[in-house]
């Protein structure tokens, strides 16, 4: 059951949905289901938050005004290393803020996300 006005679905653009769907799969344990050649939807229990990727060749940047997504890791060194070592891109290391660190990265198709978390 979803509550009232919360966020409930995103979508992204991808260039390559096999690279994307196989990057989140691995990185985040993500779980894809295709609706066609031209569109995915994944679903991430610990995320609350499901949402898809659909065949385009466009991608979300903050510097192009795209929305931040930013997930939570309890083991942000970790998680920055399996984004590396399975095509993601780190576009700003890890950096400190008031009540955490973070990092941005951009995934196989090109779109931003970052993760944080509240220790190095």
């Amino acid at each position: 059951m979803s509550n009232h006005h919360s966020l409930n679905y995103v979508e992204f653009a991808a260039k390559d949905l096999t690279a994307t769907k196989t990057f989140f799969q691995q990185v985040f344990k993500w779980k894809f289901t295709d609706y066609g050649p031209e569109y995915t939807a994944f679903s991430c229990e610990s995320a609350g938050l499901d949402g898809g990727f659909y065949q385009a060749p466009l991608t979300s940047l903050t510097s192009n005004g795209g929305a931040l997504l930013v997930l939570y890791s309890n083991n942000i060194k970790e998680t920055q290393a399996q984004v590396e070592n399975h095509g993601g891109v780190i576009i700003k290391p890890l950096f400190d803020f008031p009540g955490g660190c973070r990092f941005h990265f951009t995934e196989p198709s090109g779109n931003e996300l970052a993760v944080w978390s509240k220790q190095a």
